[in-house]
C-alpha cells in the first residue's frame, strides 16, 4: 500500500522570496492575511520580500516558515495529495500537530511566536551557537562533547541526531567553537557552524522552560486525526496531552530525526514529502533512507511537479 508522509522543516529552512509564487492563489491567501493579523507585523511581506537579513530573526524565522509549510500542506490537499502520517524537525512538530489536527492553526502561530520571541531572549544574554559535524559516529561526538565542557567558560551537547552521519551539536560559543577544532582534529569528514539565532535544544534553554510551559498550558490540544511523529522522542504521539508534553520538553531535548526516518522506513512509508521551504530534510531523508523516495514542496514548480508524480498515490 502506497503511504505519503508529510515531513516539515524547522529553522534553518527559510529563504527570501518562501512562498511568494503561491501567494495569491485563493486556497492560501487568507492565510497569510490572518498570520499577519494574528502577528500584528506583516509576516507575509518579510517572507517574500526580505533578505537574509530580515529572515535571521529568531522570533520572525519561526512563524515565517510555519506558516509557509502550512501554505504548501494547504496546496497539496487542495490538489488531492493528503498524508498517512506527518512529523516535523524542531520547530515542524506545530505544523505536524496542525496538519493532523490536534492544534488550531492560529493557536500554534502564536505560540511559535513566542518561542521564538523567548529562544531569540536566551541568546541575549547566554550568546550560542550551534554546528554539524558529519562523518564521526554518534559516540565520539558525545566523547567529544564531554571533553569539551569540561573545561572552564565552555559547555556544548549533541542537540540533533539527523543520520548516522550527521550529528548537530549547540552550546555556548566558546563551546561550539571548540568542538569543532576537535571534530576536525578527530577525522571528521566536517564541522561546519549553522546559521542559527540560538543554541536551540540545549540546557542553555532552560531558563524559558517554565515561561513557555505557561503558554503551552493555556492552549487546548487534542489528539491527532491521522498518525503523528515526535521528533521529540521518535515515536508516535497518541493524545493531545502528550503533545503538549513533548512541546514542553522540545527546547531543551535533542531533535531524534533519525530515529522518526527509521521509524517511517519501518511503517512501509512509500514517498518521504518535505513541505515548506528548503531541501534540509529531504538531503537529510536521501542520506538515511535511501531507498525510500524523497521529495520537496516549497515552490510552485516543485508542487506542481509532485502533485503530477504522487496524485495516484495520495492516502
Amino acid at each position: 500500500m502506497n503511504r505519503i508522509a508529510f515531513i516539515f522543516p524547522g529553522q534553518g529552512s527559510q529563504a527570501p522570496g518562501m512562498g511568494r509564487d503561491v501567494a495569491t492563489d485563493p486556497a492560501v491567501e487568507n492565510i497569510y492575511r490572518t498570520a499577519d493579523r494574528v502577528l500584528g507585523f506583516e509576516l507575509s511581506r518579510i517572507c517574500f520580500d526580505g533578505g537574509a537579513e530580515n529572515l535571521r530573526d529568531t522570533s520572525v524565522t519561526q512563524p515565517g516558515v510555519f506558516v509557509t509549510s502550512l501554505v504548501f500542506d494547504r496546496l497539496l490537499r487542495e490538489r488531492g495529495i493528503s498524508p498517512a502520517v506527518v512529523t516535523g524537525h524542531s520547530l515542524g512538530d506545530y505544523t505536524a500537530l496542525v496538519a493532523a489536527g490536534a492544534v488550531e492553526w492560529t493557536t500554534a502561530l502564536r505560540l511559535v511566536r513566542r518561542r521564538g520571541e523567548l529562544m531569540a531572549k536566551v541568546n541575549r544574554y547566554t550568546p550560542g551557537a550551534m554546528a554539524a559535524v558529519l562523518g564521526l559516529p554518534l559516540d565520539r561526538v558525545e566523547e567529544l562533547c564531554e571533553d569539551v565542557s569540561s573545561r572552564p567558560g565552555h559547555f556544548v551537547q549533541v542537540a540533533n541526531i539527523n543520520t548516522a552521519d550527521q550529528t548537530v551539536v549547540s552550546g555556548d560559543e566558546a563551546g561550539v567553537s571548540a568542538l569543532v577544532k576537535a571534530a576536525k582534529s578527530s577525522d571528521a569528514r566536517d564541522a561546519v557552524p549553522l546559521k542559527v539565532g540560538a543554541p536551540f535544544h540545549s540546557e542553555l534553554m532552560r531558563p524559558i522552560e517554565e515561561e513557555f510551559a505557561s503558554h503551552l498550558d493555556k492552549e487546548e490540544f487534542q489528539a491527532p486525526s491521522i498518525p503523528v511523529v515526535s521528533s521529540v522522542s521518535g515515536e508516535y504521539i497518541e493524545s493531545g496531552e502528550e503533545a503538549r508534553a513533548l512541546l514542553r520538553a522540545q527546547p531543551t531535548a535533542p531533535v531524534l530525526w533519525s530515529k522518526v526516518l527509521r521509524l517511517l522506513v519501518d511503517e512501509r512509508v512509500s514517498t518521504l514529502v518535505e513541505v515548506g521551504p528548503g531541501r534540509v530534510l529531504t538531503n537529510l531523508a536521501r542520506s538515511e533512507a535511501p531507498r525510500t523516495p524523497a521529495m520537496r514542496v516549497g515552490t510552485l514548480r516543485a508542487l506542481d511537479k509532485a502533485v503530477e508524480r504522487l496524485r495516484p498515490h495520495s492516502a
